[in-house]
C-alpha cells in the first residue's frame, strides 16, 4: 500500500501529496504539508474525486471581484456582507465562488468552518481566460443545488448576467439596482 497520494492539478499534471491520508478541504487548509499551496498564484478547488483543480488568476479578474464586492456592500441594506473566495461544499467537491454575499447571521455562524455546508444567497463567478463555458455552467448548477438564490456571471468585459434556479433573468431580484455592466478603469 502506497503512502503517496496523487493529486491532479490539471488534465496533464499531477502533484504528489507530501503526506498520506484522505484529502479533505480541512486538511488542505490546516496540514503544514500543504502550506506550499498558499503561495501559488492559483485559485484552488476540489472535485468529487478529491483532486485539486487549480485556475490561474489575473488582475482584471481581481478588479471585477473588488468592484462587485463594493457594489454589493453599497447596494444591499439588509445586514450582511460580500466576501471574496469563500469555499462552498457541493456534490462535486468544494467550489470557490469569486464573490459571495451572505446575511450577517450566516457569516457569524460560519466563522469556524473551512467550507460552507450550503451556498450563500448570491454566488458570483468572474470569468478568466482559463474558464470553459461548460465549467461555469456546471458551477452555476452546483451552487443552485447547494442552495444559492442567484448566481451571477461577470464576463471578461464586465458584463454581468443574472441567473435564478429557473434560468437567466434580466436583472437581479436580490439586488435590483446592481448594474448589468461593470466599467473598466480609463486612463
Amino acid at each position: 500500500m502506497s503512502t503517496t497520494q496523487t493529486l491532479s492539478a490539471s488534465p496533464t499534471a499531477t502533484l504528489e501529496s507530501p503526506s498520506p491520508g484522505p484529502l479533505t478541504w480541512e486538511r488542505l487548509c490546516t496540514d503544514p504539508a500543504f502550506a506550499f499551496l498558499q503561495d501559488l498564484p492559483f485559485k484552488i478547488e476540489t472535485n468529487r474525486w478529491g483532486q485539486l483543480v487549480m485556475s490561474p488568476t489575473f488582475f482584471r479578474h481581481s478588479y471585477f471581484q473588488k468592484r462587485i464586492i463594493r457594489l454589493l456592500d453599497a447596494l444591499l441594506t439588509e445586514p450582511g456582507e460580500a466576501f471574496a473566495e469563500v469555499a462552498v461544499q457541493t456534490t462535486d467537491g468544494n467550489k470557490v465562488p469569486d464573490v459571495v454575499w451572505m446575511p450577517r447571521a450566516l457569516s457569524a455562524a460560519s466563522m469556524e468552518t473551512f467550507a460552507l455546508p450550503e451556498a450563500p444567497p448570491i454566488c458570483v463567478e468572474v470569468i478568466s481566460p482559463g474558464n470553459h463555458p461548460d465549467e461555469i455552467a456546471q458551477k452555476r448548477a452546483l451552487y443552485f443545488e447547494a442552495g444559492a438564490a442567484e448566481v451571477w456571471i461577470c464576463d471578461r468585459d464586465g458584463a454581468v448576467r443574472f441567473f435564478a434556479p429557473e434560468g437567466e433573468q434580466e436583472r437581479s431580484t436580490q439586488v435590483p439596482g446592481f448594474p448589468a455592466q461593470i466599467e473598466l478603469p480609463s486612463g
